[in-house]
């Protein structure tokens, strides 16, 4: 049979995509869809469990029950910050109700000086509160959350405080002012405070504090470090360690995601090229890992039981016979990614392309629960902290928080 030019070209393209899915997977528009849906399922069971607006769903236990925290812990925001995106991608005002609710409940945190962790307790339920709604009550609550969080700035270590003097893991070392890769997250309050006061001081607090991370916890070949002991006189470094990675050297992943969510976002708001540079780096430490698995839902640390890193915890690798995921790392990159990817130029396309990799995988059996499952949360196999023993192979609320975002960014690209 002869093949006309036009056959011969149509072929080549169906061949090309065929080798290539993930190209063909660019325009998968259905992922929204399935993730919401569940979304809706499952956030209607947990409402009807979850009837205590002082108990925060976070993770389930190891009997299998859920797990609530209270309004201190760093995860309460992500619950409300679920019902707000569900709300956002539906537009039905039963989902508005009960984000009201449930973000209002967080109120007196705005004096909360004891955490740094604002961020992810107040932007995320606050800040799409505001968004969403435009009160003004919102935008005040979110102004003192950034006054309360900056009480945490040392201009002498040019850092927010991440957790008060603490012992290290082996007990040799006194963390005198630890500052954790995660703090990168909640400095997106601190520019929201600036653009609607335009008070100047929240936005040079948090380009700072990038300053001294970009610096001090990223490694030349820009993998991250999880936490930077500083000494609070000379504002020198003292230590480079972890806390929840593998070893003080190894690359926990989602203090890696935490790192590419981070400075994509400075980078968003100060236009500053370092910040995109560092991001990208950072995200292509990520994505060409040799060990990345191939569904590019990461390990739980990119060097578990690798020679040359040694835990300073008591670890015992038979415990487990592959070594757990974390989802909740692949959740952030993937929202990160979309993002990203808008401002990478001609590497974009890469970064969305292995976005909806992530998303793919995630919204796939083995990663999106069954409805009714899961202690009702979306995504499966995340790890919380490995090292202390703690919500290993778990759902965890900020996994389904991020999931739930790259999907309204995939929608809206």
């Amino acid at each position: 049979m002869k093949l006309t030019g036009l056959t011969k070209i149509i072929l080549f393209v169906a061949c090309f995509l065929v080798t290539r899915p993930g190209l063909a997977q660019q325009k998968n528009q259905g992922l929204p869809e399935k993730g919401f849906n569940l979304a809706q399922q499952q956030y209607h069971r947990m409402l009807e469990v979850s009837t205590n607006l002082n108990k925060y769903p976070r993770t389930s236990t190891k009997d299998g029950s859920l797990r609530s925290v209270d309004i201190w812990d760093w995860t309460g925001g992500f619950w409300p910050g679920d019902l707000w995106y569900l709300y956002e991608y539906t537009k039905d005002t039963v989902w508005k109700q009960q984000s009201i609710k449930w973000t209002e409940s967080l109120e007196k945190n705005k004096f909360n000086t004891s955490n740094h962790d604002l961020g992810f307790m107040m932007y995320c339920s606050y800040g799409n509160a505001y968004r969403l709604t435009g009160n003004e009550s919102y935008k005040d609550i979110l102004i003192q959350s950034a006054k309360s969080l900056c009480k945490r700035y040392n201009p002498k270590v040019g850092s927010i405080e991440s957790w008060n003097s603490r012992l290290s893991w082996d007990g040799k070392t006194m963390w005198y002012y630890p500052v954790i890769i995660d703090n990168m997250m909640n400095l997106e309050l601190l520019f929201f405070a600036s653009k609607v006061t335009g008070d100047r001081t929240y936005k040079d607090i948090a380009v700072k504090h990038a300053e001294q991370t970009m610096k001090n916890h990223i490694r030349s070949d820009y993998s991250t470090y999880h936490v930077v002991n500083y000494d609070t006189l000379s504002g020198k470094v003292l230590n480079r360690q972890t806390c929840q990675g593998y070893s003080d050297h190894s690359t926990w992943a989602r203090g890696q995601a935490w790192a590419i969510y981070g400075f994509t976002m400075v980078y968003r708001e100060t236009k500053d090229p370092r910040f995109l540079n560092t991001a990208i780096h950072l995200a292509d430490f990520y994505l060409k890992n040799k060990n990345l698995p191939e569904d590019k839902i990461p390990y739980w640390d990119f060097n578990v039981n690798e020679k040359g890193y040694r835990p300073d915890w008591k670890y015992d690798p038979s415990l487990y016979k592959l070594v757990p995921r974390d989802a909740s790392a692949a959740a952030i990159v993937s929202s990160a990614l979309l993002e990203l990817s808008k401002y990478a130029g001609k590497k974009g396309k890469e970064y969305k392309l292995n976005a909806i990799q992530m998303l793919n995988s995630l919204s796939s059996s083995s990663y999106l629960a069954q409805p009714g499952t899961n202690n009702n949360f979306l995504i499966k196999h995340c790890t919380g902290s490995f090292p202390h023993g703690e919500e290993i192979d778990v759902p965890l609320v900020y996994a389904d928080y991020y999931y739930l975002e790259a999907l309204l960014r995939l929608k809206d690209y």
